[in-house]
């Protein structure tokens, strides 16, 4: 994850830097050689920090820092590799597994990585030359086509708000171009929609939503045994209908479940909503409850004067909740200051029940997911495959802190793990361990520093402070956003050194990795303000790339800009926002739980299935169908049933203007399929544009073959008018086949490409 063989405009006063690594070392043996082999093991915290070797994490600092890190590593690099035993090289003699090495063999006599690092001895002497651009190299970004700022400014409103643009926002993206476009996304960023989006975004990443058991059951019956189950007892005596009293009560479970799920993402949204400091993800010290997860807290009386509305179940505040108070007073939480220890989402009952332990896993799990979420690592990566398992557990007593290939990981891990001790109930969330913490695993700690024993009780806040103070925090909160703002994941560094396209990918990977990090600088340096971070990538090449100019017949040219563009398929419920924003109301099979469509079209549920669905399959394919024949067919004769002014679809046409008939009748067909190809798919076409003859003769073909035909039914087909107005419903007239010829229309342009991708 290093950004190298370019140069930030702020960081060109670095370059004189005498610890400046050089080309060769950054882009051969640090890329191929040391990031990928020897770093896991030669770094402050790894199984090798004892040795002679010991190298710097570049992507534990950004800017000057990270250039410092680099000449470090090739300084070290250097010094080993004139190290002479007889005449070989230390370096490669170790690198080999000739010398006594606890990694042993790293690399093949034979491979690329041992020409790399043997080419690197050879060049050792040569002088150092500063990271900068190959002047060769085109501009990475050469032939892409950018969004004209129209289109930005519709993608980014259907995508944060759910809405197509304002009439006057339009207007000022056009006359003021992409410099207007901050100041529009701020007011966007006040919309209500804004965090639904934000919400639904934030928890595809963290899943909480996706608790086994009823929701309830986060607040341990240990902890909360009088108070969690107040649904059961709660007055509804006012109901006097047994039955009508019964639905009530499910509903106030509803309610109350469905409160306590959405806490952790509610969080996010009162940290960005407030502009506070997003660190408060790892720092907050407080949770936000409702009135209805209020009252499983038991906390209800003393909060229900600081309520709007204490009988809306979806009012959410935030609140200090105190140290919890076991059964058993043995059991008891400590605490110092008399409350339960916040560490924004980390010590959130639902983060925490939603990646448990066991007695074999033991905290691993959350250590894993911990790195994940918070610092954008996979810890999986670090992992050496065991060649054999067996052999190691017979060799070593304890093979996790003694064997190398087990250490390099669980060096890693096992601290972090440490710092969850004290959430060990598999029932409870909060509880030691009876037994006292595993003495067979590495001390609890944050990157080589341990946790002392009277900070114990607020172990996650003190990881949660350690992490915020981390450059990789705002690194991965910026690759969040890209995912919220993309539905793609960063690119992860190439790692097959022998591809033909290593090079090409490497670019791509660092192109990406220059624009994260230097928006993650400047995330860090104005307060760490979710919002920025948005706008920033937004107004970046990346986010506004539309498309190759021209097709590349360069193989790595292809492969570097692979990745450009958003083409992605909209998840289904961005395509319900969608058809909400275009024709006034959703489709509403697509939602959750409303339609049961979601699922086969990509939707996630948060536990069983928890990555989205990119490609589209065939049962994609003709849910695209039917929604599209289903949305055209319901909206298009209702449209023509309002006032011309009120119309969203057909503002200038009525159901009996035919082509042909008149001039200015032709002239408002044509306006009108201009009208439709900008509201459904964004289009600025010319009235004589190929796009609009293409439409015009599907419009027109229709009516001529049916007016060819005995119709059977002079009237839009029933299941189409059957939602109408009455009389309506029963007798709305097409006697020319228009409405119907508009509704085909509107399904083709429903199955297009530009409405079913972002």
């Amino acid at each position: 994850m290093l950004m190298t063989s370019v140069v930030h405009a702020d960081e060109k006063s670095y370059l004189g830097c005498a610890a400046a690594a050089d080309a060769f070392f950054n882009d051969e043996v640090w890329v191929k050689v040391g990031a990928q082999s020897c770093l896991k093991c030669h770094k402050a915290g790894g199984d090798a920090e004892d040795s002679k070797f010991v190298l710097k994490d570049p992507t534990k600092s950004l800017g000057a820092e990270q250039l410092a890190a680099m000449g470090y590593n090739r300084d070290q690099f250097a010094a080993m590799g004139r190290t002479k035993e007889g005449d070989e090289s230390r370096l490669l003699l170790k690198a080999v597994g000739k010398l006594k090495h606890e990694g042993e063999e790293v690399l093949k006599p034979d491979s690329e990585g041992y020409r790399v690092l043997a080419n690197f001895v050879r060049r050792m002497d040569a002088p150092l030359t500063a990271m900068i651009e190959d002047k060769n190299a085109p501009p990475f970004f050469d032939g892409i086509v950018m969004l004209d700022d129209r289109k930005l400014l519709r993608r980014v409103t259907l995508s944060l708000a759910g809405r197509l643009p304002a009439a006057a926002e339009m207007e000022t993206v056009s006359k003021d171009g992409l410099k207007a476009l901050p100041g529009l996304l701020d007011a966007v960023m006040k919309e209500d929609a804004f965090y639904d989006r934000l919400r639904e975004a934030f928890n595809d990443i963290f899943l909480t939503i996706g608790l086994d058991d009823n929701a309830e059951t986060v607040l341990s019956y240990d902890h909360f045994e009088k108070t969690r189950g107040w649904t059961e007892k709660h007055d509804l005596s006012h109901i006097k209908d047994e039955k009508e009293r019964q639905q009530a009560r499910y509903k106030l479970y509803d309610d109350y479940r469905k409160a306590i799920e959405g806490e952790p993402m509610k969080l996010i949204e009162h940290i960005v909503r407030n502009d506070k400091p997003f660190t408060e993800l790892v720092t907050a010290d407080y949770i936000m409850v409702t009135p209805y997860s209020a009252r499983g807290y038991g906390i209800y009386d003393e909060m229900k004067p600081k309520f709007k509305n204490p009988d809306n179940p979806f009012e959410y505040i935030p609140v200090r909740i105190k140290a919890l108070i076991a059964r058993n007073k043995e059991e008891n939480q400590e605490s110092m200051t008399g409350f339960y220890p916040h560490a924004g989402i980390l010590s959130t009952f639902q983060y925490l029940r939603r990646y448990p332990t066991t007695e074999t896993n033991r905290n691993r799990l959350r250590a894993r997911m911990y790195f994940q979420h918070f610092l954008g690592i996979d810890i999986l990566e670090l992992a050496a495959r065991v060649s054999d398992a067996a052999a190691v557990t017979a060799k070593y007593e304890i093979p996790t802190m003694q064997a190398a290939e087990c250490v390099v990981c669980h060096k890693t891990l096992d601290p972090i793990a440490g710092l969850f001790q004290d959430y060990w109930r598999f029932d409870a969330v909060f509880g030691r361990r009876k037994e006292g913490w595993f003495q067979d695993m590495f001390g609890a700690g944050f990157d080589g520093e341990e946790l002392p024993d009277d900070e114990r009780w607020r172990s996650l806040q003190w990881l949660g402070e350690r992490t915020a103070k981390d450059p990789r925090f705002a690194v991965a909160m910026v690759e969040h956003v890209v995912y919220l703002l993309t539905g793609r994941k960063v690119l992860l560094p190439p790692k097959d050194i022998a591809d033909p396209l290593f090079a090409a990918k490497r670019r791509a990977y660092q192109a990406q990795r220059k624009q994260i990090e230097s928006i993650a600088t400047r995330f860090a340096q104005t307060g760490f303000n979710l919002k920025s971070v948005i706008k920033d990538w937004i107004i970046s090449d990346f986010y506004r790339a539309d498309g190759l100019a021209t097709a590349s017949a360069n193989p790595a040219r292809r492969a570097e800009l692979d990745d450009i563009g958003i083409a992605r398929m909209l998840a289904p419920e961005q395509i319900e926002r969608k058809v909400a924003a275009i024709f006034g109301k959703p489709w509403g099979k697509l939602n959750h739980g409303d339609g049961g469509l979601d699922m086969l079209y990509g939707g996630i549920d948060s536990k069983e299935v928890t990555e989205r669905a990119n490609d589209p399959s065939g049962a994609m394919g003709a849910i695209q169908r039917i929604l599209a024949n289903d949305v055209a067919c319901k909206q298009c004769a209702l449209d023509f049933t309002r006032q011309p002014s009120e119309r969203l679809l057909f503002p200038f046409v009525e159901p009996g203007d035919l082509p042909g008939s008149s001039p200015e009748t032709d002239a408002n067909i044509r306006r009108t399929i201009i009208h439709l190809h900008d509201r459904i798919l964004g289009h600025h076409d010319a009235p004589d544009s190929p796009e609009v003859e293409r439409t015009l003769y599907l419009f027109s073909s229709i009516i001529t073959d049916a007016a060819g035909r005995k119709l059977s039914d002079e009237r839009e087909k029933y299941d189409c008018r059957r939602d109408l107005p009455k009389p309506l419903d029963d007798r709305f007239p097409d006697p020319y086949y228009t409405v119907r010829a508009w509704r085909a229309v509107v399904t083709y342009l429903l199955r297009q490409r530009e409405f079913l991708y972002e």
